[in-house]
């Protein structure tokens, strides 16, 4: 696997991840708390965290291309910092490999 299919994967595991803590929050009703999510950039040992409100977080989910990242989290290679917010980092996925495994791979497409 190159390098750019690994990134992909590693972001589109963190990004199923978040869906599972989203999941979790709406089924215990707590759609007015932040949720507290891990950070969806493509290094397998990054442990950070980023804080979303569920709004923030449906419109991420809106697009298959856009992940959260903490700031400074993005690879520069295969994705490019659409917004900066105060605590996260929204990137999107540059056209080829990476755009086609975070498609591939989106939840809410059934990937």
């Amino acid at each position: 696997m190159n390098r750019d299919a690994r990134i992909g994967m590693n972001e589109a595991v963190f990004r199923s991840v978040n869906e599972r803590i989203q999941e979790v929050a709406n089924a215990f009703q707590l759609t007015a708390e932040p949720l507290d999510l891990i950070c969806e950039c493509g290094d397998a040992n990054c442990v950070e965290r980023i804080t979303m409100t569920p709004a923030e977080y449906e419109e991420l989910r809106s697009n298959s291309h856009y992940f959260a990242v903490a700031p400074g989290h993005e690879a520069e290679d295969v994705e490019a910092v659409v917004a900066k917010r105060d605590r996260y980092d929204i990137v999107a996925k540059n056209t080829g490999v990476p755009e086609a495994i975070a498609e591939e791979t989106d939840p809410r497409r059934g990937g």
